[in-house]
């Protein structure tokens, strides 16, 4: 009996424990869900607003249809990520709506001829609105995100609390959801009625145009040691890839000794040419500006024969640096080839390179013969925006053809534009809003 015994306590206790260990799964699968949602709802809301505000920069009817209808797919997909959240108990009416009309305001413009129909004053009225209220929405959303961040907050809490029923409820997340419907019932009605720069590069490119000769594998130790400047590859790993790709490469495997991490790259057999390079560690607090890592940036292509190089766009992740160059040929930029830099602001190395699309695009003769003068570019641009800087560039459209375009870049109200006007044609190729500098949320 009493073995029996033993055996029953020991067969309910594997059984609760294994019982227990399901349950942790599923709720650790619920929770990762949620906050897949929220911050796929959270980074869905930044390309809304980034994406009305490029609408409004338009002058083309040719690029406004799909841009509104860019709107409309990214409110479905605003509307999706916040199906998925636990706040079925709480009024959250408002915001729904709000999402809900947008689509159907830019859905209903997308379709329409708007050659025969074009948008009317009263239109572009209401859609400085919706851009001005989808930026109060962003701004509600980050202050719940850096809370969920900051202070590692659980979704499954939230919906405990909100299934109690408990007043006062005292959670930054239900408080912030509470807030931003607060403020969408406060909206002004509005009359909803009834972007790279085109860079690509596939294998194929970066095959037919690799120039030198065949490097074996010593050759290609020596070049990884020059191009990181490290004085060791003491540990590296070297392996052969190609399968699946239409170049041959080597890659390496580098131990970082310094950080403990593991530099990862790939060169070329054919002339030895490095594809790209990533040493993902951890980068300590921020020591470096952006500025000056720019010019970390600026000698590394330097020391590597990256010539004729032009920084174009700087960016800031975090404690990372990134930063895009593109070819100059005739004072003219080459946005279809271009290196991609990140620079690390605790020590100032290069912690990743991306050499994809100058591989694919080598230089060559291109036709830099404007047909187009500036001032005539100039009169294709929206009339609200305020021009503040001119280049020309080549860019490639959505067809994949390199045009000749001039490059503007202007203001409207505190955002930045940059607009490629086709230097033929007159034709809007691309207008984008500009990233505008990241607000810290405490």
């Amino acid at each position: 009996m009493i073995g029996l015994l033993v055996a029953g306590v020991i067969g309910t206790a594997f059984w609760g424990f294994n019982e227990n260990q399901e349950k942790n799964a599923v709720m650790m699968q619920s929770e990762n869900n949620y906050q897949r949602a929220f911050h796929d709802l959270s980074f869905q809301i930044d390309l809304l607003h980034d994406e009305i505000g490029s609408t409004l920069a338009m002058n083309s009817k040719d690029r406004l249809s799909p841009s509104l209808a860019e709107v409309w797919r990214i409110t479905s997909e605003a509307q999706n990520d916040l199906g998925q959240l636990p706040l079925v108990l709480m009024p959250f009416s408002k915001t729904e709506d709000f999402l809900q009309k947008i689509g159907d305001f830019s859905y209903e413009h997308a379709i329409k001829d708007l050659d025969q129909e074009p948008l009317t004053d009263e239109n572009y009225e209401d859609l400085e609105m919706l851009y001005g209220q989808a930026e109060e929405i962003q701004r509600e959303l980050r202050q719940v995100q850096s809370h969920v961040l900051n202070d590692q907050l659980r979704w499954l809490d939230v919906d405990k609390e909100l299934q109690a029923q408990e007043e006062p409820m005292d959670s930054p997340i239900i408080n912030g959801f509470k807030n931003m419907d607060e403020k969408v019932e406060g909206f002004k009605e509005v009359h909803f009625g009834a972007d790279s720069s085109g860079v690509s590069a596939n294998d194929e490119e970066i095959n037919e145009n690799l120039n030198g000769d065949e490097v074996d594998e010593d050759k290609a130790m020596k070049i990884a040691e020059d191009f990181l400047d490290l004085d060791s590859l003491e540990g590296i790993e070297m392996t052969e890839t190609g399968e699946g790709l239409a170049y041959e490469a080597y890659s390496l495997m580098i131990p970082d000794i310094e950080h403990g991490t593991t530099i990862t790259m790939d060169i070329t057999k054919k002339g030895g040419h490095p594809v790209w390079m990533l040493n993902e560690r951890d980068v300590e607090e921020e020591s470096l500006s952006l500025n000056a890592a720019s010019e970390k940036a600026k000698q590394f292509l330097k020391k590597n024969d990256y010539t004729n190089m032009q920084l174009v766009e700087s960016k800031q992740y975090d404690n990372v640096g990134v930063f895009q160059f593109v070819e100059m040929e005739d004072d003219v930029r080459i946005y279809s080839d271009e290196i991609v830099l990140e620079v690390a602001l605790d020590e100032g190395d290069i912690i990743g390179f991306e050499g994809f699309a100058h591989l694919a695009h080598p230089e060559g003769d291109r036709d830099t013969e404007l047909t187009m003068s500036r001032e005539e570019a100039e009169e294709e641009l929206n009339p609200n925006l305020q021009i503040r800087e001119h280049h020309v560039a080549i860019i490639e459209n959505q067809q994949g053809e390199e045009v000749l375009c001039h490059e503007f870049y202007g203001t409207k109200g505190n955002d930045t534009f940059r607009v490629f006007i086709n230097a033929e044609n007159g034709r809007e190729e691309i207008v984008e809003k500009l990233a505008n500098p990241e607000p810290v949320y405490q």
